[in-house]
């Protein structure tokens, strides 16, 4: 399929929406099935929301498209994406074309397990609990593994280790918190870590003559973190430079890191969405990763080596390919199927890369054309819309509309609105008639 997929992602974004997805029924991305759900609109039946969630009115829905040009780990990807901001697509598609010309994308996930809490807001004595709960690790791993977390000890996984945590309270004494460390194999595991811990909490009560307060996992899944790393050969030396510093400036400044972590998960949050997986825990764990040592700072670094520019990012990032939305809703299966992952880790191999790429692409624009002429040369047809410009007026409003920010640096809705009033203007006839001349 790569060079298949090398051959269709040429001229991808030049082609009419039905002509995309002809190409990727041609690679086998989409069968005629799924080609035509996507060509309808997707979900029409409100019955599939309401196993969702509660209170259903209807459905809201983003644009789906399509990164090109993505290669992580030496195999090529169609990766797809739900969001509504312009330019993220198309920026991480150029970027991506950039690396797969001139460099390389690798990936790994160090540790396995995620987390789940069991906390003990008052004790008598932590050296105590500590004690009795480390003498009875064992038994309690054991019997969470056989009541609980049988399936996924059939597939593998299951609870791997329990640890305990001193958490002062601020008033001289300590509440107590039990980490559950458990492989969820290819599922997310919110819900099956869940419930280990409740199960656990009455043994524990028992062993300790302590009460549990509450048993919830965690987001933060420092015990399972995703790295990717970017290279680029024989680049720029200035260009290097200034990707660099404003990659250190993301390091040291917590304003700046807050923007500059907003556009990696530019790249990050759409993946997950189209998905069906959870987004918002994997921005809860990101955003608490990056202040880890008392400052909030990037999730990715920068940095020359050489003759060439290495970029990292390393974070939690847990999802699944089983179980809940992801298996259940239609366009979640399509996009699990368009991406062609063989498991969770895979998956989130290739988030991280898609939000490395996009922090590039970023940063390459800020640090050469400016974010005004990079992003507004594409929101030019979202401007155009607002004004209230027809389809066959779009491309005349867009096009004078680039000329104005090529020479004011800035473009407005307002600009668009007289730029519409000038070429009806110019046409002499009503807008409902108004004819392309270019």
């Amino acid at each position: 399929m790569t060079k298949q997929l090398q051959d269709i992602f040429k001229g991808f974004s030049k082609l009419s929406r039905e002509e995309r997805l002809k190409a990727l029924k041609e690679v086998g991305a989409l069968n005629e099935a799924e080609a035509d759900y996507l060509a309808k609109g997707g979900l029409k039946d409100t019955s599939l929301g309401e196993k969702f969630i509660e209170n259903v009115i209807g459905y809201f829905q983003l644009p789906l498209g399509v990164v090109t040009n993505m290669r992580v780990d030496g195999k090529d990807f169609v990766v797809p994406m739900a969001v509504e901001e312009t330019s993220i697509v198309a920026a991480c598609s150029k970027t991506a074309k950039w690396i797969r010309e001139s460099g390389s994308i690798t990936t790994e996930v160090v540790g396995n397990e995620i987390i789940g809490q069991i906390q003990l807001a008052k004790i008598r004595s932590f050296a105590d609990f500590e004690k009795q709960i480390l003498s009875q690790k064992n038994y309690l791993i054991e019997a969470a593994n056989r009541e609980v977390a049988f399936g996924l000890v059939r597939r593998g996984g299951g609870v791997r280790d329990l640890q305990v945590r001193r958490v002062p309270r601020g008033d001289g004494t300590d509440m107590a918190v039990i980490h559950i460390l458990m492989d969820p194999c290819d599922a997310m595991g919110a819900n099956i870590i869940n419930q280990v811990c409740e199960y656990l909490k009455e043994p524990i009560e028992q062993f300790t003559g302590e009460k549990v307060t509450m048993c919830i996992l965690s987001n933060l899944v420092d015990s399972k973190v995703t790295r990717a790393v970017v290279r680029i050969d024989d680049i720029d030396p200035e260009l290097a430079e200034k990707i660099e510093e404003a990659s250190l400036f993301a390091q040291m400044d917590p304003y700046r890191a807050a923007t500059n972590n907003k556009g990696v998960l530019n790249g990050i949050d759409p993946i997950l969405i189209a998905t069906g997986n959870d987004w918002r825990a994997v921005e809860a764990g990101i955003h608490a990763y990056a202040c880890r040592d008392g400052q909030y700072r990037s999730i990715t670094r920068w940095y020359r080596e050489g003759k060439s520019l290495v970029g990292v990012f390393e974070a939690p990032l847990v999802v699944g390919t089983v179980g809940g939305v992801t298996t259940l809703h239609p366009t979640a299966m399509l996009s699990m199927k368009m991406l062609d992952t063989k498991s969770a880790n895979e998956l989130s191999r290739i988030v991280a890369a898609v939000g490395l790429v996009q922090n590039l692409g970023a940063l390459k624009a800020l640090t050469t054309v400016g974010i005004i002429e990079g992003h507004m040369k594409l929101h030019t047809k979202n401007l155009a819309l607002g004004a209230g410009a027809e389809e066959k007026e779009i491309p005349m409003v867009q096009k004078k509309l680039e000329e104005i920010l090529a020479i004011r640096k800035r473009i407005s809705l307002s600009n668009a609105v007289d730029v519409l009033k000038e070429l009806r203007a110019a046409q002499k006839t009503p807008a409902s008639t108004t004819q392309h001349h270019s």
